[in-house]
């Protein structure tokens, strides 16, 4: 489900590669340019694939000291919501 391709064959086929790729009967077409990769072309993530990619992704980058408390309120004074203003 792979081809590799030099940068004239890509452009004499690239119609038939791209709906080849859009109907997931290739997977990735390497071009090549002198024998050395110079792309590749694959079709796009699904949406569904780009959330389940995104999800959980910055797991572990925070850390919380041991018995810091998440609920606890972060400043004293009194805010003027409490007392019907909304702009100060």
């Amino acid at each position: 489900m792979e081809e590799t391709l030099s940068v004239s064959e890509f452009k004499a086929k690239c119609l038939d590669l791209f709906d080849r790729l859009s109907k997931n009967r290739l997977r990735k077409v390497t071009v090549t340019r002198h024998g050395k990769p110079v792309a590749v072309v694959t079709a796009p993530a699904s949406p569904e694939t780009e959330a389940r990619a995104v999800h959980g992704s910055m797991a572990g980058m925070v850390t919380i000291p041991p018995g810091f408390d998440l609920t606890a309120p972060v400043i004293d004074e009194e805010f003027g919501a409490g007392h019907g203003l909304l702009h100060r």
